[in-house]
């Protein structure tokens, strides 16, 4: 009997044989087969990889009683970088670079992922100003990231112009990443011990025209689908999970809200200042992709809410720590004291030395609780990395999800889990 050979480019070569539940096929010719019979009722399908101009670089191997979903197995791997041991490999400063990539969407959440790790091993404590300005691009990024996920969700579902809308809305807050930090999304705008740099005036303008002008922006959104017969027929009902099953899996953020689940790292352990904001935690009732929709849609308000807070208050004062073990001295003492260039000199080169010890610290990124784990030795590098990604956990629940629909609405499930291939693979 025939069955579907693994996709090129994994190890094996065309003419390898494949022992696969299907039977064992020797595949001379090197075509790809992507429907095995397994009896008369059932049949194995494979779904992927996708192209990476969709929610990443995904396999499924789904099992079908016609049309409905007996079994799915998520197949991941694709976009595996070793990110984790390069962590290992480059002193703490040089591994800022190496988030951004992970969630690559959301690279902020990375940065200060791993930057509050460092400093709790360091002990360090971050100006004030530089914890409201992380607090500021974090909330930024975030309806960044719900606006590509709402407009990548719907375009899976065949409706075009959301994607358009969403594309528009998210160049204004990617202007913003360029004005602070000179690139538009992998910024390594946050850094062990405060901020790469103070904003620039031009910032000031650019976040208060999204705080004047989001929220409408955010309705013109909920406009075109919220109410749509269409939308909602292909969401409502759909891709359901309850609070308890989120929670076995390890699920969080949107799709453990969307379950019911008012659990939001931002106030159950309060980092960088998020307890001096008022904002709430947006929940669902059925746990069904209608429910994650409207998770999303509502975060992007409280996301607003957040920075507007943060940024009438903004303190002043210094966006780094003064910690000699991590800031570099003043521009001006390099030029007139030995001991300064020296410190400088080794600081580039050679970076900051945590005492020995291990923390893990966790943030709430788009997607859920994103953790890192660090241990150091005392020397100049992490001994290891560890990162809890929440499209990993998240994604372990789609085969839960898609139990029993339609082959057809598997997609939608996909999209409302808004994974990223390069945090699932890391």
């Amino acid at each position: 009997m025939t069955a579907v050979p693994p996709p090129r480019g994994r190890g094996d070569t065309d003419t390898a044989p494949l022992d696969l539940p299907g039977g064992l096929i020797d595949n001379p010719d090197g075509i790809a087969i992507d429907v095995v019979q397994l009896d008369e009722n059932t049949m194995e399908l494979n779904m992927g990889p996708q192209h990476p101009s969709t929610h990443g670089v995904l396999r499924l191997v789904v099992e079908l009683d016609g049309e409905l979903v007996k079994q799915c197995k998520p197949d991941i791997g694709y976009l595996h970088t070793g990110f984790e041991k390069d962590y290992e490999r480059h002193n703490y400063q040089q591994c800022i670079p190496y988030t951004d990539r992970m969630d690559y969407l959301s690279p902020l959440f990375n940065n200060i992922g791993f930057s509050l790790a460092a400093e709790r091993l360091l002990g360090v404590e971050v100006p004030r100003r530089a914890q409201y300005l992380r607090v500021i691009m974090c909330e930024l990024t975030r309806i960044a990231s719900h606006l590509i996920w709402y407009g990548t969700s719907a375009l899976d579902l065949g409706a075009t112009t959301p994607f358009l809308y969403a594309w528009r809305d998210r160049e204004k807050l990617l202007d913003i990443n360029e004005v602070v930090s000179g690139v538009r999304m992998h910024t390594s705008f946050i850094r062990v011990g405060g901020l790469m740099a103070d904003v620039p005036q031009e910032f000031y303008g650019l976040v208060a025209e999204v705080i004047e002008t989001f929220p409408k922006l955010i309705d013109e959104h909920e406009l075109l689908i919220t109410k749509n017969p269409i939308f909602r027929e292909r969401t409502i009902g759909l891709g359901t999970i309850s609070a308890e099953d989120c929670m076995a899996y390890g699920a969080s953020g949107p799709v453990l809200r969307g379950s019911g689940v008012a659990y939001d790292l931002r106030k159950a352990q309060p980092y960088s200042s998020y307890d001096d904001f008022e904002f709430d935690i947006p929940i669902g009732t059925h746990g069904d992709i209608y429910d994650r929709y409207l998770v999303r849609m509502q975060e992007m308000r409280e996301s607003v809410k957040i920075i507007k807070q943060a940024f009438d208050n903004l303190p002043g004062g210094p966006v780094n720590t003064s910690d000699r073990r991590v800031a570099q001295p003043p521009r001006n003492e390099i030029n007139t004291s030995m001991e300064s260039l020296i410190h400088h000199f080794k600081l580039v080169t050679e970076g900051f030395r945590p005492p020995p010890g291990q923390v893990y610290q966790a943030v709430e990124s788009p997607r859920g609780e994103l953790g890192f784990y660090l241990v150091s030795d005392g020397s100049n590098r992490p001994w290891r990395c560890k990162v809890r990604a929440p499209s990993f956990s998240n994604l372990s629940s789609l085969p839960h999800m898609v139990h029993g629909e339609l082959i057809a609405d598997v997609v939608a499930m996909i999209g409302s889990i808004d994974i990223i291939l390069g945090d699932v693979d890391r």
